[in-house]
């Protein structure tokens, strides 16, 4: 059986530095840091009082009152940004067989505001259990789907990807194999999270794994760099729609990029760490690149996981050397989390509509907040710091990596 191809039609986000795709594409390259203090609690006795949070989000600007009492934020970040897709793919006025077209989105948490807000409701009901009737729907991760689904009539494969901080391009990569052997024309695929609440910003700070650079908030998520003290914790949503080839030529969709790669693999080794050799991150690049049958010489630009973490960084660095030798040094890569903080379950989908913009513009955006070389890290390596470098990228990469030891790699190449 012959495999059909995967092409980019369509993608939408709102995300700490931008509330729409163009938004957020131009705010990369500016090179614009979305950590601000929070608002959406009282931080006061925290360790980190900072977050990535997306700005002027009010959920009244996009649905009816009654609906959005429906919805966590998680779900209506998610719907915000798959709307600006479909928008942007044409797939409704061109009247695709909408029994054809699916949704498949990743959250590494869902609902957790909902699940916070209840139960502290309980905690203070003297036992008498008073449970909101949409708490169990508000919740659960694969709810996003569903509404996005029930708003168009999209009757295709719906489901929700879980794999922590990997669950969007997990679902990038389960889209991408379910068109490829024929089971839908299209899918809507992405992911979002909420997860700037009390209980996730306490979970991540007793982990020690969050920065608490609170006197400096702005440059406090630096990757690679030798100060570097734990990752930013933003929200937000990304949507990309996919689409098999043929289907898209035929209605005269703008492709602007096939999805020609994707890679799984696992670490096996911690909870939390990444394998201090980076063999997990090696074995995905890797098998995406055999998925996408290209060489690691044909590789332009790399969107690293890269959450300014101590370990992790080292490991994704080694792992890049590795699998690429030489070549590794003539390439641009780099980190937007520098930019829009860690968004978890949605980072792939987010990084991957990044990768895909330096195919659209020719530009790579920096990592920012770079200060002090790290010299555990290979200086020969050109992360990108601190300005975008313009490179003709006609192939582009996107790693992201999840608690559990989960690595999911993507690959777009120019068309």
């Amino acid at each position: 059986m012959e495999l059909k191809r995967v092409v980019v039609t369509g993608f939408g986000a709102i995300t700490p530095i931008g509330n729409n795709a163009q938004e957020y594409w131009e705010n990369l390259v500016k090179g614009v840091s979305g950590a601000a203090p929070i608002t959406l609690f009282d931080s006061t006795n925290f360790k980190t009082k900072f977050a990535c949070e997306v700005k002027n989000f009010n959920p009244l600007d996009h649905f009816e009152k009654k609906e959005a009492k429906k919805m966590d934020r998680n779900t209506q970040l998610g719907v915000v940004a798959a709307r600006e897709a479909v928008s942007h793919s044409r797939i409704i006025e061109d009247q695709v067989d909408k029994n054809r077209v699916g949704v498949i989105w990743g959250s590494g948490i869902g609902g957790l505001e909902t699940f916070e807000t209840e139960v502290l409701g309980w905690a203070k009901s003297e036992g008498i259990p008073r449970f909101n009737p949409f708490f169990i729907p508000k919740m659960i991760a694969d709810i996003t789907p569903g509404h996005i689904s029930m708003e168009y009539g999209f009757h295709g494969p719906n489901y929700t990807t879980v794999s922590a901080c990997a669950s969007s391009a997990n679902a990038l990569i389960d889209a991408k194999m379910l068109l490829q052997l024929g089971k839908a024309d299209v899918i809507v695929c992405g992911g979002s999270e909420a997860a700037v609440t009390a209980s996730g910003m306490g979970g991540f700070n007793s982990m020690m794994a969050l920065s608490t650079r609170n006197d400096d908030y702005k440059t406090a998520s630096r990757p690679f760099d030798k100060d570097r003290d734990g990752f930013v914790l933003g929200e937000g949503a990304g949507c990309i729609i996919l689409e098999e080839y043929e289907h898209a030529k035929k209605r005269g969709a703008t492709i602007y990029a096939e999805l020609a790669g994707g890679g799984l693999s696992a670490d096996a080794y911690h909870m939390t760490a990444p394998h201090p050799e980076g063999l997990g991150a090696y074995l995905v690049m890797k098998n995406c690149l055999e998925d996408a049958g290209l060489t690691p010489n044909e590789v332009d630009h790399i969107n690293m996981h890269g959450t300014s973490t101590p370990l992790g960084d080292i490991a994704e660095s080694n792992a890049i050397a590795r699998l690429l030798g030489e070549h590794a040094f003539d390439i641009q890569i780099n980190s937007t989390k520098s930019m829009t903080g860690h968004l978890l379950g949605a980072a792939g989908v987010i990084e991957a509509i990044a990768a895909l913009g330096t195919i659209l513009h020719g530009i790579v955006p920096p990592t920012i907040n770079h200060f002090t070389d790290d010299e555990n890290i290979d200086s020969r390596l050109d992360f990108t710091f601190n300005h975008p470098v313009k490179k003709d990228v006609k192939i582009a990469m996107s790693n992201t990596f999840g608690f559990g030891g989960h690595n999911a790699c993507v690959l777009f190449k120019k068309l």
